[in-house]
């Protein structure tokens, strides 16, 4: 525990490692208290692209916890700067607004009649018009890209289809594979630690938190940076087992660091 406690800086998952849903998690707050306390640098990678990052953090203050913009990269960013190094000009989307923002952000205009890319990320608005749509599009070269290849998000509720699930049925329909933009690709990561190479922090001196087995630490493990697993979102004891690969340490949640009674 005390290599992790003297890590330079962290890369921390959103939803099932800082919050389910609206509901802050247990020792989230002494967490981030702890890492502006020490001078830590830290930076929220989430894969969710509902939210821009000024509704990130509008959400954690409501919850009490104030975070600069700047803390927050989302999967929406990612494919928003993926499109623009890309050359792209247009893009249907199925997302919510934290997605099409980004690549307005961008330059990217929203087309349904012969665009460049059609883009899928999580959304409630999930309806079988726009499934049709786009499987049209693609069918006619669109190329398909989606934000994130999660397969399930905790909620309040409980679990619910990510952005996985969403696009799987185009690809069943046009026999076309998406791109997956969000974790683990490295186009994600690398951003990441582009942002701590400005603090002269390297990959070594960074902990990666997450709680999928199947993104955070694949990611973390293949970036060489330090894989900590959390069992406060979609991971088990049970699951990880079944994973070529391994977190270097599995901890309850994320206020286990900060607690002077963990060695």
């Amino acid at each position: 525990m005390e290599t992790l406690r003297a890590k330079k800086a962290f890369i921390c998952d959103m939803d099932g490692v800082i919050y389910h849903g609206h509901i802050l998690l247990p020792g989230v707050t002494e967490f981030v208290e702890w890492m502006q306390k020490n001078n830590k640098q830290f930076l929220f990678l989430t894969n969710n692209s509902q939210a821009s990052n000024r509704e990130l953090r509008m959400k954690l203050q409501r919850m009490g916890l104030d975070i600069s913009e700047d803390h927050f990269y989302t999967a929406a960013l990612a494919t928003a700067d993926f499109l623009a190094r890309q050359g792209a000009t247009s893009a249907y989307v199925i997302g919510d607004a934290g997605l099409t923002n980004a690549l307005y952000n961008v330059g990217i205009s929203i087309n349904d009649v012969d665009p460049e890319y059609v883009v899928v990320g999580e959304t409630s608005n999930y309806n079988f018009n726009s499934i049709s749509k786009a499987v049209r599009l693609v069918n006619r070269g669109a190329k398909l890209v989606g934000t994130n290849p999660d397969m399930l998000t905790p909620t309040d509720d409980g679990e619910v289809p990510a952005c996985k699930p969403l696009v799987a049925p185009i690809e069943a329909a046009t026999g076309k594979k998406a791109y997956f933009i969000g974790k683990p690709n490295a186009l994600m990561m690398r951003v990441a630690m582009e942002r701590m190479h400005k603090f002269n922090i390297h990959s070594s001196e960074v902990a990666m938190i997450g709680d999928n087995m199947e993104t955070d630490i694949v990611g973390a493990v293949e970036g060489g940076l330090d894989p900590i697993l959390v069992l406060s979102g979609v991971s088990t004891r049970e699951t990880i087992k079944r994973f070529a690969y391994q977190p270097r340490l599995i901890l309850n949640g994320v206020g286990d660091i900060v607690n002077p009674d963990i060695h």
